[in-house]
């Protein structure tokens, strides 16, 4: 039966070989329902070009749109222990790593890089949601405090992208103490005088909000992004009220003053260039005006030469008593 599998199976399998679909080459927005071809979709960085739906999009592709000519170089994060409790629910905690990183190509749900933006250099943190949902766990606490190291020592602002649905239960306290662990690290940030601007997207929930999701200079959102520490959901279980509509949305939370701004995907790149420069005191344009003299940067003035007093002049006693007095 060797002919048989050698030569007739594979030829009929070639028959039946999958081909590009219409499932894999159009995708459904979420949001108004248009099918938008992969190639337009991906040219628009998963922006619905019907109604600006903002779909999710990959942490690799992100970190391309964000650096110069999307070159940029990645910090190693230090090791953690794989499964500090033995936890196992359904799957074993090791089984679930072991598919995520199959699965991304990632050994966490962070990822931690420098480069420059508009040729100004940036220390990057970039939470990947397709990791386990961007879980804070040990791994993703040691990568926040190594970007914040990173940032002091290359004396560079620090940007931090949130996507993440909280605490990692499969390490239990431990990944709530990344918490104040990832707060100390901001601080620290914030010590040496040096920007740390938030970007929060679809969805920045749980412990993330509850830390360095929310302690930045400057917070920035993407239109739509799910913001917020409990979901929707079991707000309206617990207190048994309709919630308003678009709440815990960037929107809604602009307008409440947790948000600084909503920004589209599109205009993201150049917001942010704009704002480091504005934190940085460098120029904004080359028309900038320079800015005021101060005490402290006022150059020390030369000592002028030698004048000659003027000749006495005849003044009367009576003014310049009065200018005396």
């Amino acid at each position: 039966m060797n002919w048989l599998t050698n030569m007739v199976r594979p030829k009929i399998s070639t028959l039946w070989k999958k081909r590009d679909t219409a499932e894999n080459l159009w995708q459904k927005c979420a949001n108004c329902g248009e099918m938008i071809f992969h190639r337009d979709l991906k040219a628009a960085q998963n922006v619905c070009p019907s109604c600006g739906h903002h779909m999710r999009l990959p942490a690799r592709e992100r970190l391309e749109s964000l650096f110069d000519e999307g070159q940029f170089e990645e910090i190693d994060v230090p090791d953690v222990p794989a499964d500090p409790l033995g936890f196992k629910d359904e799957k074993k905690y090791t089984d679930r790593l072991k598919d995520a990183r199959n699965k991304t190509g990632d050994k966490d749900a962070m990822i931690v890089c420098f480069g420059a933006l508009d040729k100004q250099p940036i220390t990057v943190a970039m939470q990947n949601f397709s990791f386990m949902g961007g879980s804070l766990g040990m791994a993703a606490g040691e990568a926040i405090i190594k970007a914040a190291e990173a940032a002091v020592q290359k004396q560079t602002p620090l940007i931090l992208f949130a996507a993440a649905g909280g605490a990692r239960m499969q390490e239990g306290i431990l990944s709530l103490m990344q918490l104040p662990r990832t707060t100390i690290a901001v601080e620290r940030l914030k010590e040496a005088g040096l920007p740390y601007i938030v970007v929060l997207t679809d969805p920045t929930t749980g412990g993330v909000t509850a830390s360095y999701g929310m302690l930045g200079d400057i917070h920035l959102a993407e239109p739509g992004a799910l913001i917020g520490f409990a979901g929707p959901r079991v707000i309206e279980q617990t207190i048994r009220e309709k919630l308003p509509e678009g709440f815990q949305r960037a929107e809604y939370l602009f307008d409440h003053g947790m948000v600084d701004m909503v920004v589209q995907r599109k205009d993201m790149r150049e917001t942010l260039a704009r704002i480091i420069r504005l934190l940085t005191n460098k120029n904004v344009s080359a028309k900038a005006k320079p800015r005021a003299q101060t005490p402290a940067n006022m150059p020390v003035p030369a000592t002028p030469p030698d004048v000659p007093a003027p000749a006495n002049e005849d003044v009367d006693p009576g003014t310049e008593k009065d200018a005396a007095e």
